[in-house]
């Protein structure tokens, strides 16, 4: 397993830490860099990485260094340093076990995993040589294929993180799937299962029993033509293969924990004094009372939350998209994503959101109907869905199986009920009718999807609904 050794401090490592830390391999190492000189590299004789290491992360948002790596970290704000050392080889693993001990002995504060940085002593790496591979230009990426990357992670969250952000970025451009390989125990963070592309990316579990599975879809899986791949199973056919489901992924257990998810879309017309990142908080706010703590690129998401910040960002980047991870505080868990988009239309905000909740603790979903009119009202949505699943209240993706959502709501906007022939969008096939938005000359309406939580009616209200809409 390829190893992340991460230093947590209070103070940002200067040029001589971090030269020492350089050293722990020696006087006579090369050093490279990487990534617009972002990313520092120990590198074999044939200047080969052996260990690389990101620029330090000053992180200002509580509660990261405990969802991502359930760390105790000093207090805000820290210094967030990430140390990833070469596939296979055990003197880089040393290497980068060291670099973090010297860190944190020299800047203070701790290391993650502990066990990994025990030592301060220089690591032998005389005679070490790394495999000669493509994937060592990116250093997220362990094994690449004419099909897919390869990226083998052994922490307890696999989360977006600036060296697994560049690797979706390599494989888009490359056309290639990803295909991200964890043990037992491991989940993903919704903000990597929310990226994660189709067919022939997945979520790879290790597996004692079968070997490996499908993290999402529980299919055992085989390393086969160059990507980890569906076994066929007895009986298989051209049309069906039959493949088996890992029992791991079917050990269920009903924990009564629930999350609340919103997915919304709203398109805003092109202006110098548009404000993004607004629609967001407004729902934030009416569904927890509070906005959102924080905001990055990547995760862990550093910065303080800030609507001007964002736009910001997103308007030096354009007319190239942006995306972000948001994050709520550590008493009420909740992650978004969004992706700002530049089209014919304005500009677009596609946001996927979710909130925890224990037992005991009830979803606000009387606050739905206020939270849908203020998006209709004050920020162009275009759409929204509302959902409670049965899942996780820290809203790590386990890898095993959780059932759909119940949906309990879909909302159109204003804009697209004119655009309907007629009285399409008022008169539908629901038992309950949808509830006016806004101005009565200009509506948008709120559709009630009352399906049973005990099974999938709900689904099937959604769905007679589209179609009815689409004029199917």
């Amino acid at each position: 397993m390829t190893k992340d050794v991460i230093t947590l401090t209070p103070k940002m490592p200067d040029p001589m830490t971090v030269l020492a830390g350089l050293l722990s391999g020696g006087p006579d190492k090369l050093v490279g860099t990487t990534g617009e000189d972002a990313v520092v590299q120990l590198c074999d004789p044939e200047g080969r990485p052996l260990m690389s290491v990101e620029a330090p992360l000053l992180v200002q948002v509580a509660g990261e260094a405990e969802r991502l790596l359930g760390a105790t970290p000093p207090p805000l704000p820290f210094w967030w340093t990430e140390a990833r050392a070469t596939t296979g080889v055990g003197e880089a693993e040393r290497l980068a076990g060291t670099f973090s001990a010297r860190l944190a002995s020299l800047a203070g504060g701790s290391a993650w995993p502990p066990e990994a940085a025990r030592s301060l002593a220089v690591v032998e790496t005389d005679g070490v040589s790394v495999a000669p591979t493509p994937a060592a230009a990116q250093p997220a990426v362990d094994v690449l294929t004419d099909k897919v990357a390869v990226v083998i992670q052994d922490r307890p969250v696999v989360a977006m993180t600036a060296w697994l952000s560049d690797a979706f970025r390599a494989v888009a451009n490359a056309e290639l799937g990803l295909q991200i390989v964890t043990p037992a125990g491991t989940t993903l963070s919704p903000a990597v299962r929310n990226s994660l592309p189709g067919w022939p990316s997945r979520w790879v579990v290790q597996d004692e029993r079968d070997g490996y599975y499908d993290g999402l879809s529980g299919a055992v899986l085989r390393f086969q033509n160059g990507l980890f791949a569906p076994v066929e199973g007895e009986g298989a056919t051209p049309m069906d293969a039959r493949t088996p489901l890992a029992a791991s992924f079917q050990e269920v257990t009903d924990t009564g924990e629930r999350q609340l998810a919103v997915s919304f879309r709203t398109v805003h017309p092109a202006d110098d004094r548009l404000v993004l990142g607004g629609a967001l908080e407004s729902v934030w706010r009416e569904l927890t009372g509070e906005p959102p703590a924080g905001w990055g690129t990547a995760e862990p998401a550093n910065l303080p939350w800030s609507l001007r910040q964002l736009t910001d960002l997103a308007h030096d980047r354009s007319p190239e998209p942006t995306w972000v991870v948001v994050v709520g505080s550590p008493e009420r868990p909740g992650l978004a994503t969004v992706r700002i988009t530049r089209t014919k239309g304005g500009v677009e905000e596609d946001v996927t959101l979710a909130f925890g909740y224990g037992p005991g603790e009830e979803p606000p979903v009387d606050a739905l109907t206020r939270t849908a009119e203020v998006l209709a009202t004050r920020h162009h949505l275009q759409s929204m869905l509302v959902q409670l699943r049965k899942a996780r209240r820290d809203l790590a993706v386990p890898p095993r199986f959780e059932g759909p959502g119940v949906p309990l709501a879909f909302v159109l906007g204003a804009e697209e009920v004119r655009e309907m022939p007629g009285d399409r969008a008022r008169h539908t096939p629901l038992s309950e009718p949808p509830v006016a938005l806004g101005p009565k000359t200009r509506p948008a309406l709120y559709y009630p999807l009352p399906g049973d939580p005990s099974d999938l009616s709900g689904w099937q209200d959604f769905e007679r609904l589209m179609r009815h809409l689409k004029g199917a």
